[in-house]
């Protein structure tokens, strides 16, 4: 997903593209002082998106019968719900309010493939409940996991990824809001020529990092918790994109548990002028990464990059991160 004017297609066991988030996004206004703490460590992401997507069609149990008025009226999965009666429809939530309160019959505005379409609904009463139901299954939300970059301590900021959140086809995720917990990483997939890795971890729902509050070019940017430690984090100064040079860096990444750990690489191409701030090609040198890993693997994306001592970018890489959808799924 990420790359120089995609010389990439597929992750190759050494090679990755990173991001220079450090020439710092506009997005989350930095502290003045010469030093941020450094990430590396990972986190579990639940986004709240903008969009109520229908992901499956589903029965009404009635007092008479089972009825499904969601395929009648000729709703799909895929979907996406606009508006009920003309009110606009951000959240799942949003339709169970709108169809308490409706008539028999509901227009129901869809984007279908990029095309809009009305299609006249007429909700079912539940059984059990007694509330009404159009027949759907819809989600709100996705989650994922990533490595957080760096920390603004003044600011109480930071940021995390690398790159933008995307859905299953690989298209920008509008969010309004999110959740970012502490995360374990419990084991990994080994990436091999052609096909990416994958670390696979677990969230910390006690342990809260902050609030998304944006979803850019750049990767996840939001509110530290009040309560998050820092004191165990690295000091670090910031570089500007002009002191990226070719030659020795290091990657702070975690590949098992929650604390990072150091990784050589080289920087072995830089381009400064890349208008999509995607400025750097790194070939991990570790032999202790390649073991365990490959080489980046996803997970790893918004592992800091560190060269003479200073924070100059962020990992990235070709694939899209797999952002599993089931999170929030509502039979509505």
């Amino acid at each position: 997903m990420f790359n120089v004017k995609r010389v990439l297609k597929y992750l190759t066991l050494t090679l990755a593209i990173l991001v220079a988030v450090l020439s710092f996004s506009p997005a989350v206004a930095l502290a003045e002082e010469d030093y941020l703490y450094l990430g590396g460590f990972p986190a579990g992401f639940v986004l709240n998106t903008t969009t109520v997507e229908v992901v499956g069609i589903c029965d009404v149990v009635t007092s008479d019968g089972v009825s499904s008025p969601a395929k009648d009226a000729g709703i799909a999965a895929g979907d996406i719900i606009e508006s009920i009666n003309g009110i606009s429809v951000n959240a799942a939530t949003d339709i169970n309010k709108i169809i308490a309160t409706a008539n028999d019959r509901c227009e129901v505005e869809v984007i279908r493939e990029g095309e809009s379409l009305k299609l006249t609904v007429t909700p079912a009463k539940e059984l059990v409940s007694g509330g009404k139901r159009l027949g759907i299954l819809v989600k709100d939300s996705i989650s994922g996991i990533g490595t957080v970059t760096y920390i603004d301590p003044v600011n109480r900021k930071f940021a995390s990824l690398g790159h933008p959140v995307t859905n299953l086809k690989n298209e920008f995720v509008e969010i309004n809001s999110g959740t970012i917990f502490g995360s374990l990483i419990y084991d990994v997939k080994k990436g091999v020529r052609g096909t990416p890795g994958e670390l696979k971890g677990a969230f910390e729902s006690g342990t809260l990092i902050g609030e998304a509050k944006v979803n850019c070019d750049c990767g996840v940017y939001g509110t530290l918790n009040s309560g998050f430690d820092c004191s165990n984090l690295l000091k670090i100064s910031k570089a500007s994109l002009n002191e990226a040079q070719m030659g020795t860096a290091y990657i702070y990444s975690t590949i098992y548990g929650k604390e990072p750990e150091k990784y050589e690489i080289s920087i072995v191409k830089v381009d400064k002028n890349n208008k999509d701030n995607r400025n750097f090609v790194i070939k991990v040198e570790d032999e202790r990464l390649l073991d365990k890993t490959g080489g980046i693997v996803q997970g790893m994306s918004g592992s800091p990059i560190v060269q003479n001592g200073k924070l100059i970018g962020a990992v990235t890489h070709v694939y899209s991160i797999i952002w599993i959808p089931a999170m929030a799924i509502r039979h509505i």
